[in-house]
């Protein structure tokens, strides 16, 4: 296990001290054991993706709304963190190669921040070039007011609210056409780009034969 995994796993702990159980590793997420064929962890409930108006790095608006009819991937980034964010951006951007073209069209990468005063556009265009990641994912961020109210919605911890940057809830969650989240895959478990390739594709064939709007 590298330092970083090995940092990120106490971190974790950590973090979730600060927060008095509030959802931060596995075992408290409302998520068991994968199932259903997913490698990764299922949400005990199928909570809907929250409502949200972000800007990406680009200055392009994006709504919750916009991506029904589509899986997304969403996951919780911080420019600064060296612990869990880094693996993440990577092992991302290396799973969209891993998938066809029409695979992909059907998938929605999204990041959101839980770092805002640092995530600036400059930080966020560096983090990604660093971590390989450009052209994979949507890194949306806004007012931390705007935030805040989100995080809550999401169950997780952010690096705003822990004053660490690398102290800060990092799923990489899984939400189906209809906006319900199905799975999860953690940092030094079970996130590797085949993982996350396998519960992609078996999100989009489940899906095929569900209303997006279910």
């Amino acid at each position: 296990m590298s330092w970083r995994v090995r940092r990120w796993t106490i971190l974790s702990a950590a973090a979730m001290a600060l927060t008095g159980g509030l959802v931060v590793a596995t075992l408290i997420t409302g998520e068991k054991p994968g199932a259903q064929g997913y490698r990764g962890n299922l949400a005990v409930v199928a909570s809907p993706l929250p409502d949200f108006a972000l800007r990406d790095q680009v200055g392009r608006l994006v709504r919750s709304t916009e991506l029904r009819g589509k899986v997304t991937l969403l996951t919780f980034l911080d420019t600064k963190c060296t612990a869990a964010c880094p693996i993440i951006a990577s092992q991302v951007a290396r799973t969209l190669p891993l998938l066809t073209h029409d695979e992909r069209a059907q998938i929605a990468v999204v990041a959101i921040s839980v770092a805002p005063k640092v995530d600036t556009p400059a930080n966020i265009h560096a983090f990604l070039r660093r971590n390989h990641a450009e052209g994979a994912l949507r890194y949306l961020t806004g007012r931390e007011a705007q935030l805040r109210p989100l995080w809550k919605a999401f169950q997780i911890l952010s690096a705003a609210e822990s004053g660490e940057d690398d102290t800060h809830s990092a799923p990489v969650r899984i939400y189906n056409r209809g906006g319900r989240w199905i799975a999860t895959q953690h940092v030094g478990a079970d996130l590797s780009p085949d993982n996350l390739a396998h519960d992609l594709r078996l999100a989009l064939a489940a899906n095929e034969k569900e209303d997006p709007g279910d």
